[in-house]
């Protein structure tokens, strides 16, 4: 039952093979005994229990809202949820309770979805690992899976399995390790520059930036705004597909959503390939990628050549400096944007009270962490008066090249270009934290953030199991507004390699009320 896609389940509540209260049970007490993960920053049981009735209620009146009904969903903790804490994995929020849902959070609720918790993040989304919120890092699925534990076995230099566990990347983890561990069948996470994608690819599951515009970020608390896109992780790309058609549309409440009505759409079961051009940027291949990645890289364009599409190499010249250009935006944005947080409306409140900047300054040491006031105080540079024009404006005009060097790839021809999502496979918690935060972001960015600056529509999509048993991911990035081109042809190749099923056995051992049978149907 858990193991289940998105339209699988639905189609079982629909026909009465399983009803909402149960299923929404079965997920809570996975979420419990998978704790030690700390994908949930908050878990809303009482409210999700009483959404569960509700929709069962509705089943038996024959009422349903809609293909999301009685399924349980999850949403990353900086996505206002009216009446549920929503605090960025941060001090400066713990103990705001929003009064209104984010757009996409109501748009889920209006189809009956139920919601089970807010997930766990790097704080206000500022990294690229899920390990630098204020509740702890999130530990990646995998870790513990059947296929990662037993080549482990196989490697006597893993001794201590405290000290071996794995991220999951950011700063969606918590939403990604949500979906990859059946705690739920879809999650909301946040894209500013890869933060659903990167946790996607490391954690074995889809992760879907749909084009800047098409969906609404109202009450998606902003890092970078002209860069934020709400993104969409699931287990397979035609959940993702069923996702984006409930919260695609315009929004009164968001001026940057596109006015033009957006109408969902299923993706064809067929694609003819003879009729595809698939790009490969040559300045993607890069020191520090892993030989696996590579392989795999090339693999799938041979896969993709040998069904018969054409595949060619394209090139994307201003490459080199979009993950410079994008930290200097990023980091203005940042300091523009958290200005915002300064004890007075919301959030958290020194006791600082000698004067009334004493109480700002205060109050923002101790409710940021090191790596926010970091970026703060980088952003605040660029925008000082006399490095404005040196620094942002001149990182702006390297931003228009750069989605400009996207749209004549697009316009010579190609319809969906293949990168890798990251430079490699999940690591280790203690080597990941070898580096600070900034260089981490720099490096597991560079395949993801050139598509926020562009606007344009981007997936991971699961590729293989590296030789130590984690997954690799890759990235196809599309038009603007061709979601269903991208989604079509991320279908096609996600039927061809078949990835396989994280195997979770010994943590579904521990789920108290499951039968042995629906364990195995479940997780083997």
């Amino acid at each position: 039952m858990l193991r289940a896609s998105l339209r699988e389940i639905s189609a079982a509540l629909k026909d009465g093979q399983v009803n909402p209260v149960e299923l929404c049970q079965k997920c809570l007490a996975l979420i419990k005994a998978t704790r030690f993960l700390n994908a949930y920053i908050s878990v809303t049981e009482d409210t999700a229990l009483k959404q569960a009735e509700a929709s069962e209620k509705r089943y038996r009146k024959g009422q349903r809202l809609g293909d999301l009904d009685g399924i349980p969903v999850a949403v990353k903790d900086n996505f206002n949820t009216m009446g549920i804490e929503t605090t960025c994995a941060s001090n400066m929020l713990k103990g705001y309770i929003p009064p209104y849902n984010a757009t996409v959070v109501q748009k889920l609720l209006d189809q009956g979805a139920i919601l089970v918790g807010k997930t766990n993040l790097d704080e206000f989304a500022m990294g690229s690992g899920s390990t630098d919120g204020v509740f702890g890092p999130v530990r990646n699925p995998w870790t513990y899976s059947k296929q990662y534990r037993e080549k482990c076995l196989r490697n006597s230099s893993v001794s201590n399995e405290e000290l071996s566990w794995l991220i999951t990347g950011g700063s969606s983890g918590g939403s990604a390790a949500a979906v990859s561990s059946f705690t739920c069948f879809a999650a909301l996470g946040s894209d500013t520059g890869g933060s659903t994608r990167n946790p996607a690819s490391l954690c074995g599951v889809v992760g879907l930036k749909p084009t800047y515009g098409l969906i609404s970020r109202h009450g998606l608390i902003p890092l970078v705004n002209s860069m934020d896109v709400p993104g969409i992780l699931t287990r397979c790309v035609d959940d993702a597909a069923t996702i984006l058609g409930v919260l695609s549309g315009h929004d009164p409440k968001d001026s940057t959503t596109v006015q033009d009505p957006f109408h969902p759409f299923q993706i064809p079961s067929v694609m003819d390939t003879s009729h595809l051009c698939i790009g490969i940027p040559k300045e993607y291949t890069v020191p520090g990628m892993s030989n696996e990645t590579l392989a795999m890289w090339s693999k799938a364009a041979d896969l993709f050549e040998k069904a018969g599409a054409k595949v060619v190499e394209v090139t994307l010249p201003h490459t080199c400096y979009s993950i410079v250009c994008y930290h200097v935006l990023c980091a203005g944005e940042v300091a523009s944007n958290m200005a915002r947080f300064d004890g007075l409306e919301y959030g958290h409140r020194s006791s600082v009270d000698k004067s009334t900047e004493a109480l700002y300054a205060a109050t923002r040491r101790e409710g940021f962490n090191d790596v926010v006031r970091g970026r703060i105080l980088s952003g605040n540079y660029f925008l000082l008066k006399q490095n404005y024009e040196t620094y942002f404006i001149k990182a702006q005009k390297v931003r228009r090249l750069i989605a400009t060097d996207f749209a004549k790839v697009f316009s010579s021809g190609v319809d969906v270009l293949l990168t890798p999502t990251t430079l490699s496979h999940a690591v280790p918690y203690v080597e990941f934290i070898k580096e600070d935060n900034r260089t981490r972001s720099t490096q597991d960015d560079f395949f993801t953030q050139a598509a926020n600056m562009a606007g344009l529509p981007a997936i991971s999509v699961p590729a293989a199991l590296s030789e130590g048993g984690l997954p690799i991911g890759l990235q196809f990035i599309g038009r603007a507004f061709c979601e269903l081109q991208l989604l079509t042809v991320a279908k096609w190749f996600e039927e061809q390699v078949q990835f396989p099923m994280i195997q979770l056995q010994e943590i579904m051992d521990q789920v108290d009320g499951v039968s042995q049978e629906e364990k195995s149907a479940s997780f083997s």
